[in-house]
Formats: structure tokens, C-alpha cells, sequence
């Protein structure tokens, strides 16, 4: 079936809400600001009507680049064994320079999370390893939230097959965008309106947090008993924030947590994920790791445990904490019950951390920092940031205080 009649499965005023959402909420796009967007072939229809929300809100120009799955699944069957170590440098140095004039971000998540899962784990490491290290110009003006960006998904026919395995493809991609709709507050008749109010709400839980200043989160129950350090003048975000340039955008829809920076020498203790990983092409499940001053010195998984294993080898950052979020059992997403294979929402279904690299906005004046003053303050690098869940209805995460003081942060799951 063509793009074209794959857009009347998908419900046109929802999707012109939620591209509406994303340029005024998602990235507060300005007057005159340039947008670089990339997307999956498949998610036309929705690039298309950003585009369009963004001209209307004085977008300078809009550029477009498109992933495409068929061409992905080329490479790996006929492409020399050399190729796999190379990858577009000049266009992540051209991405770098352009979010350095003020370029505006804006992904467009959906691609099918087990499109690599069965070409061979050793070429979709190398690739992975060099698209990374081309990456990370262009990473650091992301992390270091020098633009306003955001991420919103559209519901690509091999990701909803995966979803809902069992139902046709158009039920499918029909059922997938009701559900990334729902997650992103535009089956309702103003979305806007309900964003604004969700920050709110999630502005109180960080500045809560904030103001209690804890040394470290204890995360306890089955298979967890986890003491995360957070990193020296650490601020906790969530929702709505302010970019570098001055601009406040939500980098993620959907949102649900609060988060902030783990010190990358003081996370001891072990923990074991409350739901799998999605990660290249590889369901990682039950993962369980143990943590010394701060590093993972013993992992497994009871599938995909060689995967996660060339993840935590990436380099020396990638054994150690970048992130870690608060997120109730209780939100939208967890309540509906459904794996997306996709982080953008999974992490929203429960409290999670992430391997990698840091974010250099969870400091006080983050802004402001230098490279090397962001890790004296304990903020973790690495080529990559890779979040996974280990919060549920039975984890109790309390707030440690300097003097060794407790005090209740969430029971069963839920905010106390």
C-alpha cells in the first residue's frame, strides 16, 4: 500500500494536532529559526504537516532527512566488510554546524526496532560504534541542550507490526497511532492547552526535588536494592525547560518523568529491569547488573545478554550512569499495558536510568559549564546514552539526605 493511502488509517486532525504540538510546544519553534527534521520514509505524512505548522509559526527553513528500512537492509547483505566502520562524518558535521547558527532539532521516532535482528551482531556493532563517534558533534550540542529540540513518533507499519504482532497491518498502524496519540495528549480538543498544564504538574515534582537537594535515591525491591549518588549541584528536570539559546521547549512527547544526573563514581548496590530493552534490533530481557563505585562490574540478561554486553564496552563511559528518572507506575503509558519497543515511550512507563552520556542541563548554571568542570561535579561521558527501566509497582525509592537521613520519595511505584 502506498504512503498516500496509509494516511487515512492514521486520523488526519490528530495528526495535525500533534504536529502542532510539536513545533509549538514540543520546540516553541521561533520566528526566523531554521529546523533540521529527521524521520523514517514511512513518516511523510507527519513531516509534512510539521513543515507546514512550522512555516505558519515564521520557520526560516525547514530541511528534511529520511531514513529508509529497505536501503538500512542493503548495507548489511551487500556492502563490503570495510563499509561497517565508516560512517557519514561530513553529514553529523554539517548537523553540529548548523544547530551552532541555531538550527532548531526536531526527530521524528518510528523506525521497526527489530529491523537488524537477524544480520550479523558483529556489523551492527561496528556500524553502531562508527555512526556514534561521527555522531557526537553534533550529540554534544543535543545533550548540552544548546537548541530547543523535541521528538514526537509516528506509527510506521513494521513498528505497529510489532506491536501488535497479531492484528493486520492496517489495524495495526491504526491501533499504534491511537496509542501514540493518547501517550501525547492530542486525542483531546486542545492539546496545547494540555501540555501546559502537565508541565505544571511536572514543574512541582522537580521543584520538590530541588528543594530537598538528596545526596542519593535508594531504589529497593525484588531484584533492586540500588544506591544511586547523584552528581555535586545536580537539578533535576522534567517537562518544559529552557535550551541555551533562551528557548523553552519539551524535548520529549510524550513525557512523564522528572530526571537528573547520577555521579559517575557513586552508584553501588544491583538492580535488575521491570521490562526489556529494545536495542538495535535486540530484545534484551532481564537484565540484572551490580554496581561498584559507580561502574558495572557484573551483568546478565536472560536474552540478548552478548548485546548488552558489546553496549556496556562501547567505551569507559558506558558502564556508568548518565541519567536517572522518576516516573510513576500510574502513568499513561505504563497504564496501557503495551511494549513499544521504543524508548521514547517505554521510559515513560516506569522509572528508569540510562548508561552514558550525561546531560549538562541537570546542573546548576548547566549552561555555563565546561566539559571538564561538568565531570569534576561527577557527570558521567560516553558515545552513548541507552535507558532502560527498573521501576514497577513493587520498587520503593527513597531520597538520602548528606547526614545519611531518609526521606519517602515513591512507594510501590507511586509518588508518596
Amino acid at each position: 500500500m502506498t504512503t498516500s493511502a496509509k494516511t487515512n488509517i492514521v486520523d488526519p486532525v490528530k495528526l495535525d494536532r500533534l504536529a502542532e504540538v510539536a513545533v509549538k510546544i514540543g520546540l516553541q519553534l521561533q520566528a526566523g529559526q531554521d529546523l533540521l527534521i529527521t524521520a523514517p520514509l514511512a513518516a511523510l505524512p507527519l513531516v509534512r504537516r510539521i513543515t507546514e505548522h512550522a512555516y505558519r509559526a515564521g520557520a526560516g527553513l525547514v530541511t528534511s532527512f529520511y531514513a529508509d528500512e529497505e536501503a538500512t537492509l542493503m548495507r548489511y547483505r551487500h556492502a563490503p566488510a570495510e563499509s561497517f566502520d565508516h560512517a557519514a562524518t561530513w553529514l553529523f558535521e554539517g548537523m553540529a554546524k548548523a544547530f551552532s547558527a541555531n538550527t532548531a532539532r526536531l526527530a521524528i521516532a518510528g523506525d521497526n526496532p527489530m529491523l537488524l535482528s537477524a544480520e550479523d551482531p558483529e556489523k551492527v556493532a561496528r556500524a553502531n560504534r562508527a555512526t556514534s563517534k561521527a555522531y557526537q558533534p553534533a550529540l554534544e550540542k543535543i545533550a548540552g541542550f544548546d537548541v530547543n529540540w523535541n521528538i514526537v513518533s509516528y506509527p510506521n507499519p513494521s513498528w505497529a507490526k510489532q506491536v501488535f504482532p497479531d492484528l493486520s497491518e492496517d489495524a495495526a498502524v491504526a491501533k499504534l497511532a491511537d496509542a501514540i496519540f493518547a501517550a501525547s495528549r492530542v486525542d483531546i480538543d486542545d492539546p496545547v492547552t494540555a501540555w501546559r498544564e502537565h508541565n505544571a504538574v511536572l514543574a512541582k515534582r522537580r521543584e520538590w526535588l530541588n528543594g530537598l537537594n538528596f545526596a542519593s535515591l535508594h531504589f529497593k525491591g525484588p531484584g533492586t536494592d540500588l544506591i544511586v549518588g547523584l552528581a555535586d549541584e545536580h537539578r533535576w528536570q522534567g517537562g518544559a525547560s529552557t535550551a541555551k539559546n533562551g528557548i523553552t521547549c519539551n524535548p520529549n512527547i510524550p513525557t512523564e518523568e522528572v530526571f537528573t544526573t547520577p555521579h559517575a563514581l557513586r552508584v553501588d548496590g544491583h538492580v535488575s529491569s521491570t521490562k526489556p530493552l529494545s536495542h538495535q534490533g535486540t530484545l534484551i530481557e532481564d537484565i540484572s547488573v551490580r554496581f561498584e563505585g559507580g561502574r558495572i562490574v557484573e551483568a546478565k540478561a536472560s536474552r540478548g545478554e552478548e548485546v548488552f554486553n558489546k553496549v556496556l564496552n562501547t567505551d569507559d563511559g558506558a558502564r556508568r550512569l548518565g541519567e536517572v528518572a522518576l516516573v510513576p507506575h500510574s502513568s499513561p503509558i505504563s497504564a496501557s499495558g503495551l511494549l513499544f519497543f521504543n524508548t521514547l515511550f517505554d521510559e515513560n512507563a516506569a522509572s528508569h536510568i540510562a548508561l552514558g552520556q550525561c546531560y549538562s542541563k541537570c546542573f546548576v548554571n548547566g549552561d555555563r559549564l565546561s566539559p571538564e568542570e561538568v565531570a569534576a561535579r561527577g557527570g558521567n561521558k560516553s558515545l552513548i546514552h541507552i535507558d532502560w527501566m527498573i521501576g514497577s509497582g513493587e520498587i520503593d525509592v527513597d531520597g538520602v539526605n548528606a547526614d545519611g537521613s531518609t526521606v519517602p520519595v515513591m512507594r510501590r511505584g507511586e509518588w508518596a
